[in-house]
């Protein structure tokens, strides 16, 4: 079940000579609830390449770095969509909400909200 998506950012760093992993800004990571070495799924938007990685915290606010074998999948300034998954039991899928944070301009929070799984 989808736990958070960071929706509209755009990678500020490709570092290949890195441990593999994404790094992520720590205002995106309190805004979305993704934690550090959590799984993740990145999407890059513009080539329409998919990848799984893990998190770690990043350095400044609105960093949205990939690194390691990661890096190979996108160019500075691509736009993608960072995904973060759970598993729920049927009890837990009842109230689950997901946690959607658009991002703008600077990888900057133009909003986030919740989304109940079930209506």
């Amino acid at each position: 079940m989808l736990s958070a998506k960071l929706h509209g950012g755009r990678v500020t760093c490709c570092n290949l000579d890195y441990e593999g992993s994404c790094g992520i800004g720590p205002d995106l990571l309190k805004a979305s609830g993704i934690l550090p070495f959590e799984k993740i799924s990145v999407l890059n938007v513009s080539t329409g390449g998919r990848l799984e990685t893990y998190v770690i915290p990043g350095k400044k606010d609105g960093e949205l770095s990939l690194n390691g074998a990661a890096a190979r999948h996108a160019a500075v300034g691509d736009k993608i969509i960072i995904l973060a998954f759970a598993v729920l039991t049927p009890a837990q899928i009842r109230s689950h909400r997901a946690r959607i944070v658009i991002l703008g301009h600077e990888n900057k929070i133009v909003s986030c909200r919740t989304e109940k799984v079930l209506g």
